[in-house]
Order: structure tokens, then C-alpha cells, then sequence
């Protein structure tokens, strides 16, 4: 089980290395306008540019957009990178970054205008300045792996439901396509990250993070 949870979350983030650090406050389950995190952002470009993001629109890296994994779609985020103080506003489309410590990634465009493209990483403050119109609260889900191969992802969703109550595959586009495994249903991200907490000590891994769950 330990090995099968080492995944490829590389693939999923185009520049950087990962830093272990937590994030500085939690989420609000319905994006509050004011509400802010600090962390660090990354960016991504191609192999994602023209292709469909988490919201069903067309990822273009040249606009400002930017992917969070449990915001609302359409939430506008005012990003400073605490480096040079540099900041641009982008709006949430997609999901990730699925690295610990990542709080967003920002398109190509959005990464330029902070000087984010040189180094591929850099500690942010992020403020919500806008929120979506009748935004839901949403349910929220553990992401514990990424696999390549939708057999190996299926073997280890069918254990996780075996453990957990429920799991599930969502697809992530791309050539190969990504099969991300999700774990739970949770009404709170407070729950959510319980139920994190609860695989990363039964398993002994850390690549458990809480996505919202856009399509339950």
C-alpha cells in the first residue's frame, strides 16, 4: 500500500521542487472576500495550455488564471509575492497544486507578472477580493494518489472504499491522462481534513491533500 501511494504528482506541476511547508489558515468552505492564506505558489504551463481545466473552460497560460484546490470556481484572488511584493489578481478555473506546502498555481501569464517564472516557486500571500455569485458550500474529498495507468488507480480506489466508505476516480486530461483517486464526502473541510489526518496516520504517507469536490 505505501509503495502504491508514491505517485505522479510530478506531472502534475511544471516547475519547482517541493517545499514542505503548511499552509498559514484553513479555507472557508464558501470564499469570503478578505479571507487570506500564506503559502507557496508555482505555475504551470504547458503541457496544460489549450487544454480543458477543472471548471470545463480552455486553460490559456497566457491569461490570468490559476489553479486552488478547494476555492470556488470564478473566485477572484489577489496573489503578492512576499519576495518583491510584486501582485496580480488572477481567478480560480482549476485544481492543484497537488503539492504539500502549494497553496496555488498561477498561469504562465500571472506567474510572469510577479517574477515567479525564474525561480518556479516563491512564498505568496493570497486574499480573496472577489466571490463567485451564489457560490454553494460544496463537499469536500481527500486526493491520495494520481496514477498514469487506470487500472493501478482503480486497485487502489477499490481499497481505499474498502477502508474509508467511499472512493472514487476522477480523470485529469492530458496525453497520458492522470486518474486521480478521491477519498470520502465530507460537508465541512474541517471534516475533510480529519479524515486526512485519519489516512496519513493509518498509512504512514503524506500525499493525502483536500480538494473540493466540484462534481459529487
Amino acid at each position: 500500500m505505501r509503495k502504491a501511494l508514491v505517485v505522479a504528482l510530478a506531472a502534475l506541476v511544471a516547475a519547482g521542487c517541493a517545499h514542505k511547508k503548511r499552509t498559514t489558515s484553513k479555507v472557508p468552505a464558501i470564499a469570503a472576500i478578505g479571507h487570506t492564506e500564506i503559502g507557496m505558489a508555482s505555475w504551470y504551463g504547458y503541457p496544460y495550455h489549450g487544454r480543458q481545466a477543472a471548471d470545463g473552460e480552455i486553460y490559456d497560460m497566457e491569461s490570468l488564471v490559476a489553479a486552488h484546490r478547494t476555492l470556488p470556481f470564478q473566485t477572484w484572488v489577489r496573489v503578492t509575492n512576499l519576495t518583491n511584493r510584486k501582485t496580480v489578481e488572477v481567478r480560480i478555473i482549476d485544481r492543484g497544486p497537488f503539492v504539500d506546502g502549494r497553496i496555488v498555481d498561477l498561469s504562465h501569464q500571472a506567474a510572469r507578472q510577479i517574477d515567479l517564472i525564474g525561480p518556479g516557486v516563491a512564498k505568496v500571500r493570497l486574499e480573496v477580493i472577489r466571490a463567485p455569485e451564489n457560490a454553494s458550500a460544496g463537499l469536500f474529498a481527500v486526493q491520495v494518489g494520481a496514477f498514469r495507468d487506470p487500472a493501478a488507480a482503480e486497485r487502489l480506489r477499490g481499497e481505499m472504499a474498502v477502508r474509508y466508505g467511499s472512493a472514487r476516480l476522477v480523470p485529469r486530461t492530458g496525453s497520458p491522462p492522470l486518474w486521480r483517486i478521491l477519498v470520502g464526502t465530507e460537508a465541512t473541510e474541517d471534516g475533510a481534513n480529519r479524515l486526512a489526518a485519519q489516512i496519513m496516520e493509518q498509512l504512514g504517507e503524506k500525499n493525502a491533500f483536500v480538494v473540493r469536490l466540484d462534481t459529487p
